[in-house]
């Protein structure tokens, strides 16, 4: 029991703690809103905590070290500060979700109702449009109607949609911005910084109610919450929360203090020290900061230092003028791209090809000296893609092979600076998608980095399908030819003349290193290694050991066509099969990035959590980690070797 006893003497004790600490902490601080001075004295804006029933008669002042003769009277009712709100609603199409946008409506409806009589409301919408809805006014019942009005859409130029309700404010008197959004800028106009600067400048205070944001874009209204001479406050609600947020922000306005005083002999700073002590029925409260002391007539500086006056000593360029700058600049790597396409020569006449051979050589140099040079950039970008080629052999080798299995015209060097010229163009593509947005630049660039392998890959491909679709019928050409007495190399020139494509140009190419040098079958084993054909390759194998050992080459090719007809039957019958499979595999595996991507570039916000957040991070890691090993195991059930 004595245990006992002494635990319960430790809760009591830290209980009691904990009641003395909140009954010393029980009067709040009240906050300096506005200061101001006329020719009348010296004008102060105190909020205090709603609720708390202030001694009015009893209030004190102080400027900077003198006492002022004070007096102080509720806000509303003295009515000669000019107090202005204006309500900066977000009205993006993320909104709806929830019934958060109705419930934003009513919400606006009960601040209305709520905020007192001689507080002037304005309204500022922002989606894909900043739109002044409703210049500062107390006519309720406007407000209201453009309050019911509201529509959403897409878009969300939050900054715009700040600096915009900083201007309305205006420049008089108390400015208070009360901003409602659940999501980031996606509008890429204004920047952060722009909207502290301009908060700063104006000297308003931003007040934000904040809808389910997370992470950088909570970040980013905090930022703008705390700018300023005297910061505002975040307000994390639901929709079902909102109409108790605007509601506390109509009671701050309606609770609000005027404490009015003479100004000191000779007073003329721009700045000072204010403190106001206000009686209650406790604690008294205490509001001090040091604040700029405006002008009721309005402060020449910040009227010059606004938005509106900026802009007319500048030419903003309008958007359009930066996406015409991207699209030019695209527009002209495209164009070199194309001019690095190898033009096909014509074919040479047979006057051309006597002329070619029986004209002395001066004469070839003297057309060559009269030749213009032609795109004397072009050939210097080649030459220095050629010499880092030269300097990594490994990669001039890679393309090389690439570049020859796809078929292509391109040199290596050539390739390189049309792959380079992608992916910037692509990035530029990206940014001009994403209205200037670096992710979906760099997203597209990335794209651009990969895109021009992919075409190799896939045009290889088809060129080694088009290769083993005619090998058997080359092969039984060839055989009728062995077999009408014609040698090897004749069949092949057969081939040549009347075979299908790509396999012509390929034995067209056999033809000639045989003629510089190069054995017959070697030349083959270069066709079976460019186009990586198992088939070809045993082919080959056959015919060099049928010239080692001798035999019926004819008949033996024709077997060998006869073994290959089987197995692409085969093969067309296992691919039938497994057609299901496979387009289950494409949609399955392919649903869930090209879904990502949709939402990305449409509804980014409702994304957001998925790489703001370390819980996110770690969600979308295990998603991507189980979608690979999908992938791998559809892959490998719809692979059938045959």
């Amino acid at each position: 029991m004595s245990t006992l006893r002494r635990l319960l003497l430790l809760v009591v004790a830290v209980l009691a703690g904990l009641m003395i600490g909140m009954t010393s902490a029980s009067a709040e601080d009240g906050t300096i809103a506005h200061v101001e001075a006329s020719e009348d004295g010296l004008r102060v804006l105190v909020s205090v905590p709603p609720g708390v029933q202030v001694d009015l008669d009893g209030v004190t002042a102080k400027l900077a070290d003198d006492e002022l003769d004070a007096s102080a009277t509720a806000a509303s009712e003295g009515a000669s500060v000019k107090r202005t709100t204006v309500l900066a609603i977000d009205t993006s199409e993320s909104m709806r979700s929830r019934g958060r946008f109705e419930a934003a409506k009513e919400a606006a409806g009960i601040y209305l109702t709520t905020v007192p009589d001689d507080v002037e409301v304005g309204i500022v919408t922002f989606d894909n449009e900043v739109n002044l809805a409703l210049d500062p006014t107390t006519d309720r019942a406007a407000a209201q109607a453009v309050i019911d009005g509201l529509e959403t859409a897409r878009d969300t130029r939050l900054h715009d949609g700040v600096l915009a309700a900083i201007d309305a404010a205006g420049t008089l008197g108390q400015r208070t911005v009360l901003l409602l959004s659940d999501g980031a800028d996606t509008g890429g106009g204004a920047t952060i910084g722009d909207v502290v600067d301009g908060i700063d400048d104006s000297k308003a205070t931003v007040d934000v109610v904040s809808l389910g944001v997370r992470g950088t874009a909570l970040e980013a209204l905090r930022e703008m919450a705390g700018a300023g001479e005297s910061p505002g406050t975040v307000i994390n609600s639901t929709g079902e929360g909102l109409a108790d947020a605007f509601r506390a922000e109509a009671d701050l306005l309606a609770s609000q203090i005027l404490v009015t005083a003479p100004l000191p002999s000779g007073f003329d700073a721009e700045q000072a020290n204010v403190e106001v002590t206000l009686p209650t029925d406790g604690e008294p409260i205490v509001a001090a900061a040091l604040a700029s002391i405006q002008s009721a007539s309005g402060d020449a500086d910040l009227i010059d230092s606004s938005p509106e006056v900026a802009d007319q000593s500048a030419w903003d360029a309008p958007d359009w003028v930066l996406y015409g700058g991207l699209v030019a600049f695209a527009i002209g790597l495209v164009v070199v791209a194309l001019m690095l396409v190898p033009a096909k020569p014509a074919p040479m006449t047979l006057a051309d090809r006597v002329e070619a051979y029986s004209t002395r050589a001066s004469v070839s140099l003297d057309k060559a000296a009269a030749r213009p040079a032609t795109e004397p950039v072009l050939e210097q970008a080649k030459a220095a893609a050629a010499g880092v080629l030269e300097r990594n052999r490994g990669l001039n080798d890679r393309l090389t092979r690439r570049l020859s299995a796809a078929g292509s015209e391109f040199k290596p060097s050539e390739w390189l600076l049309l792959h380079v010229g992608l992916v910037f163009a692509f990035g530029l593509l990206g940014l001009l998608v994403g209205k200037g947005d670096l992710v979906v630049g760099i997203l597209f660039m990335a794209i651009g980095v990969v895109a021009p392998p992919i075409y190799l890959r896939i045009q290889s491909a088809r060129r080694l399908k088009a290769f083993q679709k005619g090998l058997p019928d080359v092969l039984q050409l060839i055989s009728g030819a062995l077999s009408a007495g014609l040698s090897l190399a004749q069949a092949v020139d057969t081939v040549v003349r009347e075979g299908p494509e790509p396999i012509a140009s390929e034995f067209k190419r056999v033809l000639v290193e045989s003629r510089i040098g190069v054995p017959l079958e070697d030349a083959f084993e270069g066709v079976a290694a460019r186009f990586q054909s198992k088939d070809f390759a045993w082919t080959v194998m056959a015919i060099r050991i049928q010239r080692q050992v001798g035999g019926n080459l004819a008949e033996l090719l024709t077997t060998v066509a006869a073994t290959m007809r089987e197995r692409a039957s085969l093969r067309r019958h296992v691919s039938a099969l497994a057609a299901e499979g496979r387009m289950s595999a494409y949609v399955l595996c392919g649903l869930p990035p090209g879904f990502f991507m949709y939402l990305f570039l449409t509804n980014r916000d409702f994304l957001e959590p998925l790489y703001a957040d370390p819980r996110g991070w770690i969600i979308s890691g295990l998603a991507v980690g189980w979608l690979l090993i999908g992938v791998f195991w559809m892959s490998r059930l719809v692979k059938v070797e045959a």
